[in-house]
């Protein structure tokens, strides 16, 4: 019996759920497109949408179940909500950089943060960096956050030379 998953994130888009869905399912390799549901003729008093559209679409990313809904533009993403990539390598931090950030707000980008052509805010985060700034040694921690502090796309490399001092 396959486990179902408790939580799962509910995102709002204006009219671009099943765009937003089919791009990021783009970028992670193992990812897939679910169920996609449509507006019909009910409810259509409170939801003005045309009967057919699409309304919510499922899909899985690296194993995470989404929703996207088509709900208008009442509701905008905030930086308050982010989805962290942890990532292995500089190569796949590069990676996820480019693609995420084509097309979204070059100004909203600091500190391995991001914000795709969505409005969806992102973090493309060495998994090594967790441990470079909780090092026991403060003044080991401080240089690091000190290189990260100055970058836009977070270096692996550079984030460890900072941390050696």
């Amino acid at each position: 019996m396959a486990r179902i998953q408790k939580i799962i994130p509910f995102l709002w888009f204006d009219d671009q759920a099943e765009a937003a869905a089919r791009f990021y399912t783009s970028i992670f390799k193992n990812s897939k497109l679910g169920r996609i549901s449509r507006y019909g003729e009910a409810g259509q008093e409170a939801h003005h949408r045309p009967p057919g559209s699409v309304m919510v679409v499922e899909f899985e990313l690296e194993g995470q179940r989404f929703a996207a809904l088509n709900g208008g533009p009442v509701f905008k993403f905030t930086e308050a909500i982010s989805f962290e990539i942890s990532c292995d390598a500089q190569e796949e931090v590069d990676y996820y950089w480019e693609k995420l950030t084509a097309g979204g707000d070059p100004k909203a980008q600091q500190c391995g943060w991001l914000k795709d052509k969505f409005g969806l805010s992102w973090q493309v985060v060495p998994a090594a960096l967790g441990e470079l700034m909780s090092d026991p040694d403060p003044a080991r921690a401080g240089r690091t956050m000190q290189a990260m502090l100055k970058m836009k796309k977070l270096d692996l490399a550079e984030l460890k030379r900072a941390a050696a001092g």
